[in-house]
């Protein structure tokens, strides 16, 4: 029986992919979002689960997951670090009829994606910037690398790409302009959803004795997120229901 490492589980998730979903988190991220608010789901951590007993727990509120058009998310840290638990939750989700997505920051090997696509419905893409300036300054990762990762998936899945807009580093027109390029070149059903920065986080990072790197960046203005959002939707892209 395949056991997977997880952080925490949410029964009633409303902000993970559409309808009320089962949110389950699992741990281990090597991303390492110089913004991240979950920091503490880097570690591999010792909490396990299987695919049995999550199945199991939806059950009880399978009806709310269905009437609301949900399912189940498997979000983190990062899912696709560990493909074999992921495929194997996945596939008795879809089995027992249960909608499916995945929220992934892209840092993963061709060959995890390809075990866990087979079972997923959509993907929640989480793009830490449009240029390899800004992934070089918020990451440990290569744009380039992520960008290869999201063609892959966004041919054969539904994409909902997740875009956080912070001052400075990715809100910027070149930022703007590289990351409408980007969206115009994937092919199949992409919608973008823009978030805006917050600074929630900080109490975790001090709680682990580390140090925000972006604790002087303000969280960007309601007009600043509105007019990003129109750039995109004047250039032709579609942008999540959510924001609509």
């Amino acid at each position: 029986m395949i056991k997977g490492y997880y952080h925490s589980k949410l029964s009633f998730g409303t902000v993970d992919g559409p309808g009320i979903r089962y949110v389950l988190f699992l741990a281990g991220c090597r991303m390492g979002c110089a913004f991240c608010h979950n920091p503490d789901t880097w570690a591999k951590g010792e909490q396990v689960i299987t695919a049995a007993e999550v199945l199991q727990e939806m059950e009880e509120y399978r009806n709310f997951y269905e009437s609301s058009g949900g399912g189940l998310t498997v979000s983190g840290g990062e899912p696709l670090m560990q493909p074999e638990f992921l495929a194997d939750l996945l596939s008795g989700a879809k089995q027992k009829g249960f909608h499916t997505a995945i929220d992934t920051c892209g840092l993963a090997s061709k060959e995890a994606i390809m075990q866990v696509l087979p079972y997923v419905d959509r993907v929640l893409f989480s793009l830490k910037g449009s240029t390899e300036v800004s992934y070089q300054a918020l990451t440990k990762a290569k744009l380039s690398v992520v960008r290869e990762n999201l063609l892959l998936i966004s041919r054969r899945k539904p994409v909902t790409l997740r875009y956080v807009l912070i001052p400075g580093y990715t809100a910027g027109k070149e930022s703007l302009a590289e990351l409408i390029r980007l969206v115009h070149s994937l092919s199949g059903d992409i919608e973008v959803e823009v978030l805006p920065y917050h600074t929630m986080g900080i109490a975790k990072w001090e709680a682990l004795g580390w140090d925000y790197p972006l604790k002087d960046v303000p969280e960007p203005t309601k007009e600043e997120l509105t007019d990003f959002r129109n750039s995109l939707r004047q250039a032709g892209i579609n942008l999540a229901a959510t924001e609509n």
